[in-house]
């Protein structure tokens, strides 16, 4: 089967395994990125999550720059920002001064989710006065003015800059996981990238929703759209199944309220699960593409077609990290990213 001719990209959650740490979570990431430059990916994403051991990406803007300056092509964004976690302006400036520093390379990613807890969620907003409890919409538009100095007369924010104000904010995609997402993304004329690697939603429901709704806009003229998947590749389905129930007891321990950091397939296959363990193992595996890079493709190939995806973005948690690297290079040889490169 021949891979459609469309961009694949990166999502990266920094993952940390047991016996490992956080710094080499992050070293890891930044190993990857250069790796997935020379793959022919299209962009590399970072995610914004707190308090999860599992998890050591909770301050993309940071990685972001540091990712930037490893590599020189592959274009580098957020996936995304929790804009619920973050006053508009401070967004504004932080992204431009990436877009200065690497022009034409940076893509803003915003999330309506806060990427967490409810009590974390608190600790990272509490200070910010906080009067509604979804106020993405608001903080949205305020974004948006900032950048377009579109604040009327008599308005307190008339006149704030977001410095450097001769630096345009880069492109703006919204992250979703329902239907609501897809048609904010459309009517507000940015990017969207749906999450089907964690969410019930029905992924071509969205992303057609998404196109329907569309409205150009200053930043862009035609819908955009990508479909973020969870993949396990490697040179064999009994290995790429060995690898994912890394994933499985991950998922499982979340359910339970537990949380760990990523423990060996080892660990994992010796794990006592109950039988509701293995149901929600069994729900959760219905949106992980594992296998050979073959397998792969078959299985997400129609799933393109439905959704009429323009790329596709990947996220990929494994124990090892040699195996992350290589489950990334297959799905690239797989899809020809290096001969589109020549």
């Amino acid at each position: 089967m021949a891979a459609p001719h469309i961009p694949l990209s990166i999502l990266d959650l920094s993952p940390v395994s047991a016996g490992s740490s956080g710094a080499t979570a992050l070293r890891n990431s930044i190993d990857l990125a250069k790796h997935a430059e020379q793959l022919g990916y299209h962009r590399y994403w970072v995610a914004e999550h707190h308090n999860l051991p599992s998890v050591a990406s909770s301050a993309p803007e940071i990685m972001i720059g540091q990712i930037a300056a490893a590599t020189t092509r592959i274009r580098v964004g957020s996936g995304g920002v929790m804009l619920p976690n973050h006053a508009p302006l401070m967004v504004a400036e932080r992204f431009k001064v990436l877009e200065a520093l690497f022009p034409g390379r940076i893509d803003l990613g915003l999330g309506r989710a806060p990427g967490t807890d409810p009590v974390t969620s608190y600790a990272l907003r509490r200070r910010q006065q906080v009067e509604t409890e979804d106020d993405f919409l608001e903080r949205f538009q305020e974004l948006i003015l900032f950048e377009s100095n579109a604040y009327p007369e008599g308005h307190p924010f008339r006149n704030v800059r977001a410095m450097p104000a001769d630096i345009a904010l880069p492109p703006i995609w919204l992250l979703g996981s329902s239907g609501y997402s897809a048609q904010l993304a459309g009517m507000v004329g940015a990017g969207f990238s749906f999450a089907h690697h964690f969410s019930d939603y029905d992924a071509a429901t969205a992303m057609l929703s998404y196109r329907a709704h569309f409205r150009p806009s200053q930043a862009r003229d035609q819908p955009y759209a990508m479909l973020a998947v969870a993949a396990v590749c490697a040179d064999s389905d009994v290995e790429a199944d060995r690898l994912a129930t890394t994933l499985d007891l991950n998922w499982v321990r979340r359910a339970r309220g537990e949380y760990e950091p990523l423990a060996s397939p080892e660990d994992a296959s010796s794990f006592p699960y109950t039988p509701v363990d293995r149901e929600r193992i069994r729900h959760r595996r219905a949106r992980l593409f594992t296998g050979t890079p073959q397998s792969i493709l078959a299985k997400l190939a129609p799933l393109i077609d439905a959704t009429k995806a323009d790329e596709v973005m990947v996220t990929t948690m494994t124990f090892d990290h040699p195996a992350r690297r290589h489950s990334y290079a297959l799905l690239a040889g797989v899809f020809d990213l290096a001969g589109r490169q020549k």
